[in-house]
């Protein structure tokens, strides 16, 4: 048997010591999977970051515009209905009807008016948004405004005031109205809230609108936002 010699010994152990050498190959496919990995952790990111600013959007899409208010004390003094007529600017009367206000203020915050309709027009009379679509009120109101000449008129319920119907606590709806005319027999159904000081232009226009034998208007028109605002 032929005797191995040392030096080829030592070949052949640093021949099965010797590390592994890695190909190129593989370090390329281990370089390609961390950057898909990567790649994929900052989709996802995106994914969800953008989510949560859309669902944000959408809760402040289903909210009335406002230019920042917080505390109560510091309640905005007027309020811009947007209409397809063009806009309606109102003031705000905080300290005589101040509940009606708060109420008003906190249904704008949370989207109450925006789509709202108005359900009557009534020529030289008032225009009425939201509520019931029957006849209602407006009925017993048209058949009231033929005695208005007689009665003594009230600064409360001149022409282009807003105003709110007087409801029960429980009823939810809030009833916006918009007078056309002096109106003094409606103290015991409105609450005046508010008077029209630009836009009267499109109240009148608003007025002018093809009614059925309801009053309700034979194409829809009505509120698309409000604006609330400190200064006008």
């Amino acid at each position: 048997m032929a005797r191995i010699k040392p030096q080829a010994l030592l070949l052949q152990s640093k021949k099965k010591k010797g590390p592994t050498r890695i190909s190129i190959t593989t370090i390329v496919m281990c370089n390609l999977i961390i950057a898909l990995a990567a790649l994929s952790l900052v989709a996802t990111y995106r994914y969800w970051f953008r989510r949560s600013l859309d669902q944000s959007g959408s809760e402040l899409s289903n909210r009335e515009d406002f230019d920042g208010f917080g505390k109560k004390g510091d309640l905005p003094g007027y309020a811009i209905l947007n209409t397809p007529k063009g806009p309606i600017t109102v003031e705000l009367f905080k300290d005589g009807s101040p509940e009606v206000v708060d109420r008003f203020i906190d249904l704008c915050q949370k989207g109450h008016f925006k789509g709202m309709s108005f359900s009557h027009v009534i020529k030289h009379y008032i225009i009425k948004g939201g509520g019931s679509q029957g006849l209602g009120a407006a009925e017993d109101w048209i058949s009231k405004g033929k005695l208005r000449s007689q009665l003594v008129t009230s600064p409360k319920h001149e022409a282009f005031m807003l105003g709110t119907t007087k409801a029960r606590p429980d009823n939810k709806e809030f009833e916006l109205v918009i007078t056309t005319a002096p109106i003094p027999d409606l103290n015991d159904k409105l609450i005046v809230f508010g008077r029209v000081i630009k836009g009267e232009e499109v109240v009148q226009e608003i007025e002018e609108v093809d009614t059925d034998e309801h009053y309700r208007p034979k194409s829809s028109v009505g509120i698309t936002g409000v604006i609330l605002k400190h200064e006008i």
